[in-house]
């Protein structure tokens, strides 16, 4: 019993190991894109430099600190998709550890995933049509991004919705998983009691 709580001991600190790496990795990914933006923003902000008209340069400054703020909002909320997601993840490693069936919230956490991945490619676009140029947005340009910004509210809906059925989905699991222990212990304790009794008679 000591040699495999020892190992599964060890089997926890290597998943919290690989999780652990797997998170900062995804901090690595959000805070390249956000610095990229950021990049193509102070890009523009230099060009403001040449235009001689001061009011026009007040305006196209403005527009400049809305979009960089803009574009901060859909980075945050991919930041706190990914965290939920590790969160889930991180519970899915400790419950899996006590042999408890995590094949559900698995499966909810990949479409997560799904949902993640296309989420990271609309704030992408996002960050390519804000950062073009100063001048104001064309009425094609600001349809596009009426369209990115319901395409990313529906696949952060899908994710969050994917990770609350796995939290659920684990709970359930756990429920089940004690359930049946107990009912494996009601079992043993009734054999045992019966050949106890059929010894002494």
């Amino acid at each position: 019993i000591k040699s495999t709580r020892e190992e599964m001991n060890e089997k926890i600190k290597d998943m919290r190991e690989l999780q652990k790496k797997e998170m900062e990795k995804n901090r690595e990914v959000i805070e390249k894109m956000r610095e990229e933006g950021k990049d193509r923003i102070e890009a523009l902000r230099e060009e403001l430099k040449k235009e001689k008209d001061v009011a026009k340069t007040k305006i196209k400054e403005e527009r400049i600190t809305g979009r960089l703020k803009a574009f901060e909002r859909f980075i945050n909320v991919e930041s706190k998709i990914s965290e939920l997601r590790d969160k889930v993840n991180a519970n899915i490693l400790k419950v899996e550890a006590k042999g408890v069936d995590t094949a559900k919230a698995k499966a909810f956490v990949a479409t997560a995933e799904t949902a993640l991945t296309g989420i990271k490619a609309k704030v992408t676009e996002v960050n390519a049509l804000l950062a073009t140029s100063t001048n104001q947005l064309t009425a094609e340009t600001k349809a596009s991004l009426v369209k990115l910004t319901q395409d990313l509210q529906a696949l952060v809906k899908t994710a969050h919705l994917a990770l609350n059925d796995a939290n659920k989905s684990l709970k359930d699991a756990i429920k089940a998983k004690i359930q049946a222990d107990a009912a494996a212990a009601g079992t043993a304790s009734s054999t045992d009691t019966t050949t106890t009794t059929g010894t002494t008679n």
